[in-house]
């Protein structure tokens, strides 16, 4: 049950991340949190596209939104690491096994190279 729940948040997190802009804001909001406004900005986006980005990010699991006390109109994004460290993990799997494999081709080669001597 567990393994599905990651595989399914996975499959959620690289759909979200297939769109450049969506890789953009995970980018922007890589450093700090920002104000939906200003990822827009910063995205050469208006607020309203930008919306339906952040929300597919949200959605995903991706960010997080806080609304300051002060304005319930402003929305505060930040990355959620979690899920982050959940693609790493998954891509440093791939990486291993991918590793692995190049390394016995290599050592085959050069047993093929030895015995054609």
């Amino acid at each position: 049950m567990i393994i599905n729940a990651i595989v399914d948040h996975l499959d959620t997190t690289l759909v979200a991340l297939a769109d450049p802009t969506r890789r953009r804001v995970v980018e922007l909001l890589g450093s700090d949190a920002l104000r939906a406004s200003v990822i827009a900005e910063q995205a050469g986006m208006t607020p309203a596209a930008m919306s339906r980005h952040l929300r597919v990010l949200r959605n995903a699991g991706l960010v997080e939104v806080d609304t300051p006390g002060d304005d319930a109109r402003v929305r505060v994004y930040r990355l959620r690491p979690d899920r982050i460290v959940q693609l790493r993990a998954w891509l440093d799997q791939v990486q291993a096994f991918w590793s692995e494999q190049l390394g016995a081709f290599a050592e085959h080669a050069e047993r093929r190279e030895r015995k054609s001597r």
